[in-house]
């Protein structure tokens, strides 16, 4: 599949932009509460923290709601419940594997939803350790950029930490270890380079083609459908498809 951020920049495009709101500001309320819940309420204390409140103010989520997570997270608010991070791992057309980061309060509620849209969409849930071993954790920072980074930025980059670095879409891809994900960014800040997100993501090992355009459409279709639950934060896969495919995806 295309990059991370040109799938990201398609989810968005095809988005009307009250549903986008909505979705982003759902997820990155359940990212703070998670954070909050593992490492306290204090973001100068707990960097994973600190990581999901930048991230949620680049994106424009009001303060309120930043707190009221918080809130929720450390076990103060109103109506506080505990949502976790739970991974998950299936199947989908052209022999891709689905990796499935979810933030939920309720597993079984997930899983149902999960099976429903499979069911309907071409996929199927596996057992655990199916396919996660084909997927490694890694920190991703993206930069916003009109063009590709001279051999001197990224040199700079190099010197933060960052293991490798794409350009695609207009965005900077920088990949770090995940133990040293907002280290990196703070060194690239130091250096003047503005980041736009950073985040743990999972990025598959190797990848399979999906050459057959009804096939890859599928998938693209059941990933998108999957996204649009609200326990599901990302869809991660291992299947490279097309940019042409990519693109005709975006315009349907």
């Amino acid at each position: 599949m295309a990059g991370h951020s040109k799938w990201h920049n398609i989810k968005h495009r095809k988005a009307g932009v009250d549903k986008k709101r909505g979705k982003i500001f759902t997820k990155h309320a359940k990212l703070i509460q998670v954070e909050a819940s593992l490492g306290g309420g204090d973001p100068d204390m707990n960097p994973g923290l600190r990581a999901a409140i930048d991230n949620a103010r680049s994106d424009n989520v009001p303060m309120d709601n930043i707190k009221r997570a918080i809130e929720k997270g450390t076990g103060e608010g109103k109506d506080a419940a505990r949502i976790e991070e739970v991974l998950f791992e299936g199947f989908g057309p052209g022999n891709s594997a689905l990796y499935i980061q979810t933030l939920t309060d309720n597993r079984n509620r997930t899983i149902a939803s999960m099976n429903v849209i499979m069911g309907k969409k071409g996929g199927k849930l596996g057992a655990a350790g199916s396919v996660g071993y084909l997927f490694e954790r890694k920190g991703l920072i993206e930069v916003e950029s009109a063009e590709k980074p001279s051999d001197e930025v990224q040199l700079q980059m190099i010197d933060a930490g960052a293991m490798d670095v794409k350009f695609e879409d207009g965005v900077i891809e920088i990949y770090t270890d995940p133990q040293e994900l907002m280290q990196v960014r703070d060194k690239l800040k130091e250096a003047g380079i503005q980041t736009k997100s950073a985040n743990l993501v999972y990025i598959p090992q190797t990848t399979v083609a999906v050459d057959d355009e009804a096939q890859a459409l599928q998938l693209l279709n059941l990933i998108e459908t999957l996204e649009e639950d609200d326990d599901i934060d990302t869809v991660y896969t291992n299947a490279d498809i097309p940019d042409e495919v990519m693109e005709k995806f975006s315009d349907s």
